[in-house]
């Protein structure tokens, strides 16, 4: 199963590190990750590969989120199937 995480906020230092970090420790691998800084908005979109994680989803998730909450960015993430059936036409 592949996940995707979005990262949006104020750009500052540390922000690819810290959910990197996050991901790192829950033994998920980064698959592709696109990010640019719209004047001094910061976005991110990150594919995951979530096969064999320490964590579960949930946990996961509130940990990206509280980690968004502390830095004063949102940070989600959805299952692939999910967000796919979401942006279908």
């Amino acid at each position: 199963m592949r996940g995707i995480i979005t990262v949006i906020g104020k750009d500052r230092v540390g922000i690819i590190a810290a959910v990197s970090n996050i991901l790192m420790e829950a033994n998920i691998n980064i698959l592709d990750i696109t990010q640019t800084t719209l004047q001094d908005i910061f976005t991110m979109i990150m594919l995951v590969d979530l096969t064999s994680p320490t964590l579960t989803f949930d946990q996961l998730s509130k940990k990206l989120n509280d980690k968004g909450e502390e830095m004063g960015l949102s940070i989600r993430i959805q299952r692939e199937d999910i967000f796919n059936a979401m942006h279908k036409i």
